[in-house]
């Protein structure tokens, strides 16, 4: 009898365990659904550092069930978009890890596939507003207990920006931050304040803008706005429709990973303000003055170290390039070039610093420069790694006239400027370059004095 009691025991703890260590899965849906079409349910999983990889499916009305979701700490809540295919989105565990590894938070992935995958994109918009009032009586219940709106943080990606932007209104700006991973275009374009995102939905709005040519929305909608690459045609992605699915949707994801590097701090992208992204090429916007000692500002998870002069500014619309893979970041320099040759010369100019077996390259070739005798020419060059000592430069100049005359190129000078570090440019005084042959110097540190 008293093995019979000690084995039913027993039993029940094993049940009680399994029950508390059952892991809510993000729904997974498949083609048929969205064909179908689906209606709007919605999830709310929880992640903490105690439960990282294991999420709590939480109510929406009876906090009190949840002891684990702790509401003096802040909450993030992480919004997908819409999800043509049914299947969950590729990058939210990986999100949710990061966020948690940066911060001790609680982290709501808001999981509203039942809605969001259905053939018909405009019947997705539809839930939208729907999704927004459903999170808004959640988050006046989570107040009710005693969590702070200026506490809240909502990632919207996508449809799931525009979610986050009508549940700001809802909460009359409120919430503490909302960031926008290149906030949906179609259905939004054009529209009034209150039926998309704008910078009144929260204290503090932040906005990347990766797709504004075909899936994003191309007009700022931010304190912030960053146009990464211009906010089309991100490097790596397919150039033709032979590619498959990821021509449509790869510029559009890509916002997802460059965030992803922003809180991992794998590196960070300085954003330059500008009125356009030609401007900012030509190298016309390197002067970052009007944010402070900060210097420019940096995108993703950070940005908040400049929000206090970002409020004061306004909106401030930047830009800024990256490689194709991460870490995406790139090193950004002024480089400014004075000939002597007597005719006019039109090129363009690849430098390559070299330090401790480390290669960074940045090839200046968005247009021709023209280069006029005893004229300095100021030039944005974009490497692809910062190197922390450069040893040696090698400069290439290519008029890219295969057919024509080759030409010799004398430059007076040549210096190199670190926009994000403060120290001495590195100079180079007369040296002949030929047309596309590459010419390698040890630099020397700038004296003032010289020009």
């Amino acid at each position: 009898m008293i093995l019979w009691q000690y084995l039913t025991l027993l039993l029940s703890i094993t049940v009680q365990i399994c029950k508390a260590q059952r892991c809510e899965e993000f729904t997974d849906l498949d083609l048929s659904h969205s064909i179908i079409g689906t209606n709007l349910k919605i999830k709310l999983l929880l992640y903490t550092r105690d439960n990282v990889t294991c999420g709590t499916l939480v109510s929406h009305t009876n906090l009190s069930t949840h002891p684990q979701l702790n509401l003096s700490r802040p909450t993030t809540f992480v919004i997908h978009g819409y999800r043509p295919t049914g299947s969950p989105p590729a990058w939210v565990h990986e999100l949710t890890e990061l966020l948690l590894a940066r911060e001790d938070i609680n982290v709501i992935v808001v999981d509203w596939n039942h809605g969001a995958a259905n053939a018909n994109y405009f019947k997705a918009v539809e839930s939208t507003h729907k999704a927004a009032d459903n999170l808004t009586a959640f988050i006046k219940i989570m107040q009710e207990h005693g969590a702070s709106l200026s506490s809240i943080y909502m990632i919207g990606v996508s449809l799931g920006a525009h979610i986050s932007g009508f549940v700001g209104a809802n909460l009359n700006g409120s919430i503490g931050r909302i960031t926008a991973l290149d906030p949906a275009g179609p259905q939004f374009t054009g529209t009034p304040p209150e039926d998309r995102l704008d910078s009144t939905d929260a204290q503090f709005v932040d906005v990347l803008h990766t797709d504004i040519d075909f899936l994003g929305f191309r007009e700022p909608l931010g304190h912030i706005d960053f146009y990464a690459n211009g906010g089309t045609d991100q490097p790596g992605c397919p150039k033709t429709i032979f590619s498959g699915g990821s021509y449509f949707k790869c510029d559009h994801q890509r916002s997802v990973l460059l965030y992803f590097d922003s809180v991992n701090r794998k590196c960070t992208s300085e954003a330059f303000p500008c009125s356009s992204y030609k401007e900012f090429l030509d190298g016309n916007c390197l002067n970052c003055d009007r944010f402070g000692a900060a210097g420019c500002p940096v995108f993703g998870y950070g940005v908040t170290e400049w929000r206090d002069v970002l409020l004061r500014l306004g909106q401030t619309k930047t830009y800024f390039t990256t490689n194709t893979v991460s870490p995406f970041c790139r090193t950004n320099y002024r480089v400014e070039v004075m000939i002597w040759n007597k005719d006019v010369r039109w090129g363009y100019i690849t430098v390559k610093l070299h330090g401790n077996d480390k290669e960074a390259v940045a090839t200046i070739d968005h247009k021709a420069s023209e280069f006029k005798k005893y004229t300095e020419v100021k030039l944005l060059a974009q490497f692809d790694k910062d190197l922390q000592s450069v040893k040696k430069v090698s400069i290439k100049f290519s008029t890219g006239n295969v057919c024509k005359t080759k030409y010799k190129f004398r430059v007076l000078r040549i210096r190199l400027t670190h926009l994000e570090r403060k120290e001495r440019p590195l100079c180079r005084y007369d040296v002949l370059l030929e047309d596309n042959k590459e010419v390698t110097f040890r630099p020397l540190l700038c004296e003032e004095s010289n020009f």
